[in-house]
């Protein structure tokens, strides 16, 4: 059976498109979660829809348009947010709404376009994963990938604490935009295999579950992307076979896992205090590394 699956090239595109989205949607909410803007990506794909709108508008992949959109809409965000004020929350709602009317209305002025086309973007699609889309979401992924690898230590350190960061010398503007950039590409990455209202889901549900068990940056860091690969590979294939969404089929199986990792949390905290306890009985060393030998964004409790 998964022979057959995999002998259809819409499955292929499907599961390629999948597996990059796992591993671009965690790696850019771990940021997020740390800034507490869990919220973010969900917002971002409010305004990526009046760039699907305008792709159909003017007969170009929406994928690129979304991109081009979405990343203007983050931009606008992190300004917001940084010289909002009062009135901040007001100024996003209203870009927020205004990119989903947006959105509806330039679809239904294209030629090509139509609000049935728009769903699948909403909430994905397996079957209408082009070739065109697997180029642009390759592209797109390892952009987000050598960001969010490459100056991990960077956007951590600005994430965590933003006076510490520009204290140490760190461009904290530019790195906060950067991550908005970010955030608003993996948007784009996962729009046609999750889907623009449940992509924020990707990106910060398996986080949260690395959370429960990991202790340290690298740690979540590395679980939160393997949570992600596995719902993303196991929901696209679960909805191949029963034909059900693939977006809510993705955040359903990446909730059971939070869910599952919380449960064993308390044990599992409960044994290692239990090791602590016999090791300072016994006279051990603590393993607990000081501050000299700490490597920043390996060690750092997320």
């Amino acid at each position: 059976m998964i022979l057959e699956m995999l002998d259809s090239p819409f499955m292929q595109r499907a599961l390629l498109a999948a597996l990059l989205v796992g591993i671009t949607a965690p790696a850019v909410g771990i940021y997020l979660v740390q800034r507490r803007q869990a919220l973010m990506g969900d917002g971002i794909g409010h305004v990526a829809m009046t760039g699907v709108g305008l792709g159909f508008l003017m007969s170009t992949n929406p994928i690129w348009m979304a991109t081009l959109v979405s990343v203007l809409g983050a931009v606008l965000m992190e300004l917001i947010r940084t010289y909002g004020r009062t009135r901040g929350d007001i100024a996003l709602a209203m870009l927020f709404y205004g990119g989903m009317a947006g959105g509806v209305l330039l679809i239904e002025l294209s030629d090509t376009g139509s609000t049935a086309n728009l769903t699948t973007y909403l909430f994905g699609s397996l079957s209408t994963v082009s070739e065109q889309d697997v180029i642009a979401i390759v592209l797109l992924a390892a952009f987000v990938v050598l960001v969010s690898l490459g100056l991990r230590r960077q956007l951590f350190a600005v994430s965590q604490d933003e006076e510490f960061a520009r204290v140490t010398g760190l461009p904290v503007r530019a790195l906060n935009l950067l991550v908005a950039v970010t955030a608003a590409v993996t948007v784009s990455v996962a729009m046609r295999v999750v889907g623009l209202l449940l992509v924020s889901a990707l990106m910060v549900v398996p986080v949260a579950a690395a959370q429960q068990i990991s202790r340290s940056f690298k740690a979540t860091y590395a679980l939160s992307v393997a949570i992600g690969v596995a719902v993303a590979l196991a929901g696209t294939t679960t909805s191949y076979y029963q034909d059900v969404p693939p977006g809510a089929t993705i955040v359903m199986l990446a909730i059971a896992v939070f869910v599952v990792l919380t449960a064993l949390a308390t044990p599992l905290a409960r044994r290692r205090a239990r090791t602590l306890e016999v090791s300072g009985a016994n006279g051990s060393q603590c393993a607990v590394e000081m501050p000299g030998t700490r490597r920043p964004g390996d060690d750092v409790k997320v």
